[in-house]
């Protein structure tokens, strides 16, 4: 009898602990851009909220959407988003060689119109998810990432809020006064050697000129990529000045998450 007891209780713990991490619901998700490119998204949100989601985009590093990308939209579905990482490469490639990293980013800003077209149908199939409440839109990007969710901003693009972090910060089209709907956050390594001081400052004249409202930090001693913790072996295999940082990964990350946090109260 008490071993019956016994087996009754651990089966019972046991339907409990996976009833506990099945909040957490992903799942890929096939569309196709205004070009015609076949992509792949990775979609996540917490079926245990039972009202409509912020919704946030995540755009992947210059190595196209990996791992990284998806564990960070994860972490944003545990904090009670519903969050989508885009594929701006078509059919989810993705590479760890910096040669093919740069030919698949040039592949995407070759064509000017290529990079909106391709954000644009992850927002869209972002606000398609029953899940997401359509008023309450925002994106992060890392890197590449983070040019990408800035230049949405600055084309207009119906959204509350960006985040980029170690985002490369030159327009493809600079910001109008009047135009940008989106406020913005920049998070910053200021020991980025692929992003100077002089990128920081034209940024900012840019965002004065146009008067839209940002917040730029900086972390002392951190450099490209800081928020990534592959960024320390990619970097020595890839010959490329890119680090992690630990301290700048978690302030950048709270920072981001104040951010959001007040972009949305005002939406109530």
């Amino acid at each position: 009898m008490k071993t019956m007891i016994k087996l009754s209780f651990l089966f019972g713990a046991s339907i409990y602990a996976s009833m506990s991490f099945a909040a957490i619901q992903s799942k890929e998700l096939h569309y196709t851009a205004a070009d015609g490119t076949q992509l792949v998204g990775y979609y996540t949100y917490d079926d245990a909220i039972k009202v409509k989601q912020p919704g946030i985009l995540v755009v992947h590093e210059w190595w196209g959407l990996n791992d990284y990308a998806r564990h960070r939209a994860t972490q944003l579905a545990k904090l009670g988003y519903a969050a989508l990482a885009i594929d701006m490469y078509g059919e989810g490639k993705h590479t760890e060689k910096a040669g093919e990293a740069m030919e698949m980013m040039h592949s995407v800003f070759n064509d000017a119109s290529t990079s909106m077209v391709r954000a644009k149908a992850g927002l869209e199939l972002l606000k398609a998810q029953p899940q997401v409440d359509v008023t309450k839109l925002g994106a992060i990007g890392y890197c590449f990432g983070g040019k990408i969710v800035l230049d949405m901003a600055r084309a207009g693009i119906p959204l509350n809020g960006v985040a980029s972090f170690h985002g490369v910060l030159a327009p493809a089209t600079p910001a109008k006064a009047g135009e940008v709907k989106a406020k913005i956050l920049v998070l910053h390594g200021a020991a980025d050697t692929m992003v100077k001081a002089e990128d920081v400052a034209a940024f900012k004249a840019e965002m004065k000129a146009a008067n839209v409202p940002y917040k730029l930090v900086s972390y002392p001693n951190a450099k490209h990529g800081f928020s990534s913790p592959y960024a320390d072996r990619l970097g020595k295999e890839n010959k490329i000045d890119v680090a992690y940082n630990a301290k700048a990964d978690k302030k950048s990350w709270q920072e981001m998450r104040l951010f959001f946090n007040s972009v949305f109260a005002e939406k109530h």
